[in-house]
């Protein structure tokens, strides 16, 4: 268990520095970040919306509300804890890989539709946009990411137990 800790601990601060340096901002965060929002943009005009989207910020024609997406709007952080999680867990490396790469994809589907409910939500009710996006939709983010980590876990093959009662010295 203190493995497990030491290497989350180890693996997330890590990841986190990388996040914040001007290299992993410039060749990671920011393409991330401009993909989504043209994604999101897409499924948005997909539902008959008028859009002017500029780099992280998505405008609606007809009624001038934006959302940007901005630090932490981008579901970096919880990709950050996942993957120290799935890093620390002992198992196979090819497994840790799979789960790693499922789980991106999982929770940057749902920040994708986090996006574009939001955008509709505060199109239709700017309080409800405030309350959904300050509580609701990060706390389903986090348990998104705590749900991919106990999935991957259970589908991973059991290691075998050491027999610490007859092991010789």
């Amino acid at each position: 268990m203190l493995r497990f800790f030491v290497v989350f601990f180890t693996v997330m601060v890590g990841l986190f520095v990388l996040e914040l340096l001007p290299i992993g901002q410039r060749y990671f965060i920011e393409p991330l970040t401009i993909f989504l929002t043209n994604s999101s943009a897409f499924f948005i005009e997909l539902f008959g919306r008028e859009l002017l989207v500029n780099g992280i910020l998505i405008v609606d024609s007809a009624t001038g509300f934006a959302v940007q997406i901005a630090a932490g709007c981008n579901g970096v952080e919880a990709v950050i804890l996942l993957v120290a999680a799935i890093v620390a867990f002992p198992a196979p490396w090819r497994y840790k890989l799979t789960g790693i790469g499922l789980g991106i994809v999982s929770i940057q589907l749902l920040n994708l539709v986090r996006i574009v409910s939001l955008f509709y939500l505060g199109i239709w009710h700017k309080p409800a946009f405030d309350w959904a996006h300050l509580y609701i939709w990060q706390a389903l983010i986090m348990l998104d990411t705590l749900l991919v980590w106990m999935v991957w876990i259970r589908f991973i093959p059991a290691l075998p137990v050491r027999d610490t009662q007859n092991a010789s010295v």
